[in-house]
């Protein structure tokens, strides 16, 4: 298993259009910060405007992943970039607004692109031969790491040293792009499922509920990454140590996601998806934990680099796990929901650990929040076995019903 198949002009293309559309969402939640922080109360409104534009995104994504459908993808997602350009444009060019309405601008620049990122995830899939899909979901995160890295520095350096409205600006900007750059792609991907929303008649909703196992350990996944970025700076002063290392070590982190998305790809590897993400992820909770624990740097700084290495090899396999459980026809949306999930795994430890902050140490709420990663796991794991169990009971079922068929078949020719 190489990475051959997945180099072509189509890929490229797919690239910068995904690149277009993602890093105004990696650039987002700072930019509103900077934007408002010379503000009365700045800070506080950053977080609340970060906050409008999350929850935007994760109603906008499930909602809007639903209502996508292959054979009219691109029409699709255009409308929702198109409308998330606006919003990012609202808050570049009112800075100055009322907090309501920058509020609405944010939850409009998070909620109208949201089923952008499952449904060029699909589309990358159809850009593929299937044998290398692993490897394009590989590439995917390579590419989403780079964003996550490169973010946090461009965001902080055009508000600082331009304007505050820049890097928003800049969003509207990206986003255009990607925008653009779908009319290079092709207008549907193909479906191999036919009959009703689900395949076989099955209802769509109730297809995409079938899969909640993957969607929670997904968010587990997520929930180490919040927990290791928003509670980061306490922990270091904690420790005595500068806040200011918080942002070389986050990219140190992602810089590790790259890496383990990449060597993923490299090969097929033995065991079931749900096995080796249960391993990635008590592998990722122990790095997030010994950050925790460590007072030094250089140890923190490894511990978090091995963490994203793990992590992003987790998300691929829930990913993966995705296009085993779902009908091709339900992928983007099942995406959608995966990103949604992951949203609210993030969100949700990120508000655990912010109470805890009030009445614990940093490190202490790391470690809460690695306990209720665990809890997460197990429990999407647990999901994934019982369904792998009905799954194969059906498939036995079948076999009999059929093999009696054909007996009895054989019997009433043998009479006659």
């Amino acid at each position: 298993m190489t990475y051959r198949d997945v180099v072509s002009r189509q890929v490229l293309t797919w690239a910068c259009t995904t690149i277009g559309a993602r890093m105004p969402v990696a650039m987002a939640p700072l930019a509103l910060v900077f934007l408002v922080r010379e503000r009365p109360g700045g800070y506080s409104l950053g977080a609340i405007l970060a906050a409008a534009y999350v929850i935007g995104e994760i109603g906008g994504a499930p909602v809007l992943g639903m209502r996508l459908r292959p054979e009219r993808a691109r029409v699709h997602l255009a409308v929702g970039l198109a409308f998330g350009t606006l919003g990012f444009l609202g808050l570049g060019v009112f800075p100055d607004a009322h907090p309501a309405v920058l509020a609405g601008f944010a939850v409009v620049a998070g909620a109208a692109p949201a089923a952008a990122t499952g449904g060029l995830r699909t589309l990358l899939s159809e850009l593929v031969p299937a044998r290398s899909v692993a490897q394009a979901l590989s590439v995917e995160s390579i590419l989403t790491a780079g964003v996550w890295a490169v973010s946090p520095a461009a965001v902080a350096g055009l508000a600082l040293g331009v304007a505050p409205r820049v890097p928003l600006l800049l969003a509207a900007g990206l986003m255009a792009w990607s925008v653009a750059g779908l009319w290079l792609l092709p207008a549907a991907w193909g479906v191999d499922d036919t009959g009703g929303a689900g395949g076989a008649g099955v209802p769509l909703l109730r297809v995409l509920i079938g899969a909640w196992p993957v969607y929670v350990t997904g968010a587990a996944s997520m929930a180490l990454l919040g927990l290791s970025e928003l509670v980061l700076p306490a922990l270091l002063e904690q420790r005595g140590i500068g806040v200011g290392w918080s942002g070389p070590l986050l990219t140190g982190m992602a810089v590790g996601g790259g890496l383990g998305a990449f060597v993923y790809g490299l090969r097929g590897w033995p065991g079931l998806l749900r096995t080796r993400s249960v391993l990635l992820m008590a592998g990722t909770s122990t790095c997030v934990a010994l950050a925790a624990l460590i007072p030094a740097t250089a140890g923190i700084a490894v511990a978090l680099v091995v963490g994203g290495t793990l992590q992003s090899g987790a998300m691929l396999t829930r990913n993966l796990s995705l296009r085993e459980v779902l009908p091709p026809s339900t992928l983007a949306a099942g995406y959608s929901i995966m990103y949604a999930a992951a949203g609210a795994g993030y969100a949700a430890t990120g508000s655990l650990a912010g109470a805890l902050l009030k009445v614990a140490a940093p490190s202490t709420a790391i470690l809460a929040g690695v306990g209720l990663t665990a809890v997460l796991t197990v429990t999407g794991w647990w999901g994934e076995v019982r369904r792998a169990g009905r799954v194969g009971r059906a498939a036995r079922d079948v076999d009999v019903a059929v093999a009696r068929s054909v007996k009895s078949g054989a019997s009433k020719r043998s009479w006659r």
